[in-house]
């Protein structure tokens, strides 16, 4: 199985796939139910440890190890064991 980090690379640079239809949903404290998503529009950057998330404040940057789930077109394609 793909790690999170490696599925989110190959559909940013796999000419197949749209990014933008990409969700990322990850643990995010403080948040509602220590919980938030984001589409790939507003994923920034991928690093080799995290990748950002555009906000009204800037980039903020999210661990791989945060992500709970992965979905493309609204069908999940990756989830935490």
């Amino acid at each position: 199985m793909r790690t999170s980090h490696a599925l989110l690379l190959r559909y940013y640079h796999d000419p197949q796939f749209d990014f933008s239809k990409i969700k990322v949903e990850y643990i995010d404290r403080g948040a509602p139910g220590d919980r938030s998503s984001v589409d790939g529009e507003d994923i920034s950057n991928l690093d080799r440890d995290y990748f950002e998330v555009l906000s009204d404040w800037g980039t903020k940057p999210i661990p791989y190890h945060r992500i709970l789930r992965i979905s493309y077109m609204g069908l999940p394609v990756w989830e935490r064991e």
